[in-house]
């Protein structure tokens, strides 16, 4: 059986809590049975090995125990949720689906088969392989969806070294490396991995409190949520011993907040791309940027300011797509970084970046300097044509409290003032009150990629 030695160690730990859904546990005896029982329903409706099949839900005992079941027979899960279905209908055209299992929010399923034919040369090299496999579809913020092909089996091959066993919440979704990362992670090691049906602060901070968490793995975005809601202030977070976050840079700003907030806990920077899974990283210290990557199965290095990385664990490539790899196996990240020795800082996307005559300009810097702005919640940066520099700097807020246009223009100017270049001091500023994160909750700077979001059950 595909991943054996995966379900042999969770047979060991028969009588441990592996999931805790709607403040309810299940234990790793009974997820193994119910993939047991998938694996017969998989069989009697057709579907096996080298199927590619759609499952939209979240961190369920279920709809975890069918990807389980998938993985074992050979079969290339395409999870998804709820949050993106109105991209559905082209993912599933993208990925070829031949089957979709849909979850309802009493782990209750739906079946239907597309029968699509899987012509993707891709696809059908993974096939050929006999392995089972993974499909990622990316956030979109810097442009298209892109559909991200992985090998389960290498994917799966990270956690073959178990670790530490934690009670880690799935902030990071079904449909996300990072939350693919975290069950994993979890499973390899007879951890829990406890769920939350709604991701804003107080959410989380109770089920923390309730299900005492060890583990916080979520983003800058969601932590400068949690500081300036104070949700943190009713509820016993004492269990609660890492917070890691990634997915986008962390304003220093946040992370001094975060030290104040949270002493006694240890503040992890992840790296992480859907087309490479999450690299092991460690800090130069708590309050700093600075990363180095440490770990087996991956190799770095930096190419005129740029992040490559090849690794084990990256993708096959794109289902829709050309890819990033150069011909020994390096994949461009796209993300640009200051070096340090053997330490790195990651400022930013590639495409994030603005150039203001010449002048380059990082959207993550300017950020970092307006959240310390008093009044300011939220803020994105991003660059806008401009005919004389080519680009200027433009920023959209959202603020605390009421304030006039005219008033805080003023007060933002002031205290950029001896705090950035003046190239960097935003020349055009907007205030909305429209969130500027997506579902993942990651900046969204594109204009638009700026729609309306999907609430959460």
């Amino acid at each position: 059986m595909i991943g054996a030695w995966l379900f042999e160690r969770m047979e060991e730990w028969r009588d441990q809590p592996a999931i805790v859904w709607s403040d309810t546990a299940t234990t790793y005896g009974d997820l193994l049975e119910r993939m047991h029982g998938w694996r017969a329903e998989l069989r009697q409706r057709g579907v096996g090995a080298g199927n590619v099949v759609l499952i939209e839900g979240s961190f369920s005992p279920n709809a975890c125990a069918l990807l389980l079941a998938l993985i074992s027979v050979g079969a290339i899960a395409v999870p998804l949720t709820r949050q993106v279905r109105v991209h559905r209908d082209k993912f599933e055209a993208i990925a070829e689906v031949q089957f979709a299992i849909d979850f309802a929010d009493d782990d209750s399923w739906s079946f239907t088969a597309p029968g699509r034919e899987v012509t993707n040369q891709l696809t059908q090299k993974l096939i050929a392989r006999g392995n089972p496999g993974l499909v990622i579809f990316s956030s979109g913020s810097t442009g298209n969806h892109k559909a991200v092909l992985h090998d389960f089996s290498a994917v799966l091959e990270k956690f073959r070294k178990p670790r530490q066993r934690k009670t880690t919440l799935t902030f990071l979704l079904f449909d996300h490396i990072g939350g693919i990362d975290t069950l994993f992670n979890t499973f390899s090691s007879g951890g829990t991995v406890v769920t939350v049906n709604s991701r804003d602060p107080e959410t989380v901070c109770r089920t923390i409190a309730r299900h005492r968490v060890h583990t916080l793995p979520t983003s800058p975005t969601f932590l400068n949520l949690l500081l300036i809601s104070e949700a943190y202030r009713n509820h016993d977070l004492s269990s609660l011993q890492v917070i890691t976050y990634g997915t986008e840079p962390m304003p220093e700003s946040t992370l001094a907040r975060l030290r104040e907030v949270f002493p006694g806990v240890s503040l992890v920077q992840t790296y992480g791309l859907s087309e490479l899974g999450v690299l092991r990283s460690r800090n130069r210290d708590p309050g700093s940027l600075w990363i180095k990557f440490s770990g087996e199965g991956f190799e770095t290095k930096i190419v005129d300011g740029t992040l490559w990385v090849r690794a084990q664990t990256a993708m096959l490539g794109y289902l829709n797509a050309p890819d990033l790899f150069d011909e020994e196996g390096w994949l461009n990240t796209q993300d640009a970084v200051e070096v340090d020795g053997e330490y790195i800082r990651i400022l930013g996307r590639v495409s994030d970046l603005i150039n203001v005559g010449g002048q380059k300009v990082y959207p993550a810097e300017v950020e970092n300097v307006l959240m310390g702005l008093e009044n300011v919640r939220d803020v994105a940066v991003y660059g806008e044509r401009n005919p004389l520099t080519g680009q200027i700097v433009a920023a959209r807020v959202n603020l605390i409290e009421p304030e006039s246009l005219e008033d805080f223009k003023r007060r933002l100017r002031a205290y950029c003032r001896g705090r950035l270049a003046p190239y960097k001091i935003p020349v055009r500023i907007e205030i909305t009150d429209q969130d500027q994160f997506g579902v993942r909750f990651k900046k969204m700077r594109r204009a638009e990629a700026l729609q309306p979001q999907p609430k959460e059950d």
